[in-house]
């Protein structure tokens, strides 16, 4: 009996430091691979190859509803078209539940800082963020981009518009 409490003891510790679900490390690489490659730019195709068909992606801006696989591909390029040395550093990587059961499902959270430079000005930039991530079949199939996009737009639209003002003076 003493070495079946062990047994069941160590196994909820190596549930629970895995994020309570078994593929919860494997979902957390292929969320991190995601934000390495959307910051290094170096494969768009491999970004892709990590989203199933049948996405539904919630995207940052006010107003905006979810989205499939091929506007997910355009919200990405136009991100890296307007963006240079894009670096997501997370804060934690958290797994997610069930919302009926609370029970670890997989899925992946991560609170962190973006940072990087706007191409066509050279400022440079910084927001916290939240993203979520849910996956099918070892791929992403739903999730969200959750940070103050008009905020860091606007910000960066001051700065060309200040360019702007003081070009035509």
């Amino acid at each position: 009996m003493k070495k079946l409490l062990s047994i069941l003891l160590v196994s909820i510790f190596m549930s629970c430091s895995q994020g309570g679900h078994p593929d919860f490390a494997k979902n957390t690489a292929t969320a991190k691979k995601m934000l390495e490659l959307q910051g290094s730019e170096a494969d768009f195709q491999a970004q892709l190859d990590l989203i199933h068909q049948d996405v539904k992606w919630q995207p940052v801006f006010f107003g905006a509803t979810e989205i499939g696989k091929e506007e997910f591909g355009q919200y990405l390029k136009a991100w890296q078209d307007q963006m240079e040395d894009v670096v997501y550093t997370a804060d934690n990587w958290l797994p997610g539940v069930l919302a009926e059961t609370g029970m670890a499902d997989g899925s992946v959270r991560s609170y962190g800082t973006w940072s990087g430079t706007h191409t066509k000005t050279g400022k440079k930039w910084e927001v916290k963020a939240y993203h979520t991530w849910d996956f099918k079949d070892g791929q992403i199939i739903t999730g969200g981009d959750y940070f103050d996009a008009t905020g860091l737009v606007n910000f960066l639209e001051e700065e060309e518009n200040q360019e702007e003002v003081e070009m035509t003076e």
